[in-house]
């Protein structure tokens, strides 16, 4: 689960970024997040079938 709490953690820090203005950082935090989703899902889809 610590995959998943970093998405969220970044996917927020992505829309505090959005918000405040900086939209170079809310990119990269963004595409950081949607890394670790991707990375969640595949683990958990491979622990399903194991």
């Amino acid at each position: 689960m610590a995959i998943l709490e970093l998405a969220v953690t970044f996917f927020v820090l992505a829309i505090l970024a959005y918000i405040v203005g900086a939209r170079g950082i809310a990119g990269l935090t963004m595409s950081i997040a949607r890394l670790l989703i991707v990375v969640f899902l595949i683990l958990a889809v491979i622990s399903m079938i194991l």
